[in-house]
């Protein structure tokens, strides 16, 4: 339970983070879209943290150790500072196209982000149970195992495809056309530092060779 309660408190912190950002840029609260996108990110954090600390809090625990200064290889540390950058450049970027009108997203387009906020968030959570080593840094357990089956039968990093759909779904759930230029460059730090862990895997896990080539997909089913 203090595991579940730590989480939680930590969900809410990166949450007011992100409400000064968007507000504050935005220059007004009077901004429906970023407190629709608030609600479900928190709704959903707040369940990721219930439904993880009760099936396993140490799987939970690991999930928490997050950050740069958590990443063990340097390459990570960068990549891991520049995605929290570019989070939070996405997030700017859609509280000023809300608050000069740079662009104008249906409101079938704005639910449709917060439905695929809210999906990616639920493939996270199912991603860490599916594979208990799913650690938010990149190493090696001692007890660490392949996992081949599940989503991981599908793509070989699942995690980072949900990250993909998640930011796409911010940009539109805020109302910005413009905050989706951030996402190719979210994509070229998540090859980077897809590359680098499966170096990591290759040369450490047992098994992974025989996955990759069982697997052939790394992060979009039929197509890369």
């Amino acid at each position: 339970m203090r595991t579940v309660l730590i989480a939680t408190v930590e969900s809410v912190v990166g949450l007011g983070l992100f409400a000064v950002v968007l507000f504050g840029a935005a220059g007004s609260a009077d901004y429906w879209q970023a407190w629709v996108f608030l609600a479900v990110f928190t709704a959903a954090s707040v369940a990721a943290a219930l439904v993880l600390g009760r099936r396993d809090p140490a799987v939970l625990q690991r999930r928490m150790r997050a950050g740069p200064l958590a990443e063990t290889r340097g390459v990570q540390r960068l990549l891991v500072g520049l995605l929290i950058a570019v989070v939070l450049a996405t997030l700017l970027i859609g509280a000023l196209d809300h608050r000069f009108g740079w662009s104008s997203v249906p409101l079938a387009v704005t639910l449709g982000g917060d439905v695929l906020v809210a999906a990616a968030l639920a493939v996270s959570i199912l991603v860490v149970i599916q594979n208990a080593h799913a650690s938010a840094t990149i190493g090696v357990d001692a007890d660490q195992q392949v996992i081949s089956d599940g989503l991981y039968g599908r793509v070989r990093h699942p995690m980072y495809t949900a990250t993909v759909v998640l930011m796409a779904g911010i940009a539109l759930a805020l109302g910005s056309w413009w905050a989706l230029a951030a996402l190719p460059v979210i994509v070229a730090i998540l090859v980077l530092r897809l590359r680098d862990e499966e170096r990591l895997l290759h040369a450490d896990l047992p098994g992974y060779a025989d996955y990759q080539r069982r697997v052939r997909y790394r992060l979009v089913p039929y197509l890369w």
